[in-house]
């Protein structure tokens, strides 16, 4: 798919469209790109126009070194949507990702029509944890460039014990007809993040807590956790479907962080009913 590049609040912004029909935006997570998407494009895109941003600071957007902030983030989705000439949108975040959707609609509550949140929080537990996180961001990154396989498996705590092991077996093996640990190996180091850019979406992670404000959101809502998540456990969604009033949680079973993967046509059957109905 050809990229295109939109110019969005002094950056250019780099995003795919694929499909017709009612407009849907994916938006990414933390240190990833937006082709991890990948599991996700082909069923939706039967359906709806999807369109696939890199977030600031990653993949071939415009990795301003600054620190990032949520609204930064929200207003790069809203600017897109005004290069496109868009009024409304469905929206659909995973983990980082997910935060961003949160803080986009509170801005932006007339330009949604649904939202779907995957294995995300609504606000960050604690500095310690982000530490934590970001830290093991920055040192894949490093294992990444002498050993990009291992660095893979090594640092693969988004999926299940099992899945992991049916992917170290056979990394050419394709999953679901749309995915290998190859292609999730080349996605994770293709135009990989710097240490900087780690750092600068590490700060808008620490501006996020919107718990107090998702009472007031009156869109329909899909909540989508993995039961095996070590990354945001069922408890972090549990937490917004307590908040969201008009929302439906379903919690995908033996899967973990990386679920939009691993149980893929569960997660996509259920966007799909749910933008559907």
């Amino acid at each position: 798919m050809v990229e295109s590049f939109a110019e969005v609040n002094g950056i250019k912004i780099c995003y795919e469209k694929h499909g017709d029909g009612y407009p849907v935006f994916l938006i990414h997570g933390y240190g990833s790109i937006k082709e991890n998407w990948m599991s996700q494009i082909p069923a939706l895109s039967k359906v709806y126009m999807v369109i696939n941003p890199d977030n600031r600071g990653s993949g071939n957007s415009d990795r301003p070194n600054i620190p990032y902030t949520m609204e930064m983030y929200a207003d790069d989705i809203k600017g897109l949507m005004d290069h496109l000439g868009l009024e409304k949108i469905n929206i659909i975040g995973w983990s980082l990702g997910g935060m961003i959707v949160q803080n986009f609609i509170i801005k932006y509550p007339e330009s949604v029509n649904k939202m779907v949140l995957i294995n995300t929080f609504p606000g960050f537990p604690n500095e310690q944890g982000l530490n934590m996180y970001k830290q093991g961001q920055i040192d894949g990154l490093a294992a990444a460039k002498a050993d990009p396989v291992k660095a893979f498996f090594d640092g693969g705590i988004g999926w299940s014990r099992k899945f992991k092991k049916e992917m170290m077996a056979d990394p050419k093996k394709k999953f679901h007809g749309l995915f290998s640990a190859e292609d999730l190996i080349r996605i994770k180091n293709r135009n990989p993040n710097t240490p900087e850019d780690i750092e600068n979406a590490a700060n808008a992670i620490a501006g996020h807590a919107v718990t107090d404000r998702l009472p007031d959101l009156q869109h329909k809502t899909l909540l989508i956790a993995s039961e095996k998540d070590r990354i945001a456990p069922v408890y972090s969604m549990e937490q917004i479907h307590e908040k969201i009033p008009n929302s439906e949680l379903i919690v995908i079973k033996v899967a973990g962080h990386d679920s939009p993967h691993q149980a893929s046509p569960e997660v996509n059957q259920a966007i799909l009913d749910f933008l559907k109905n």
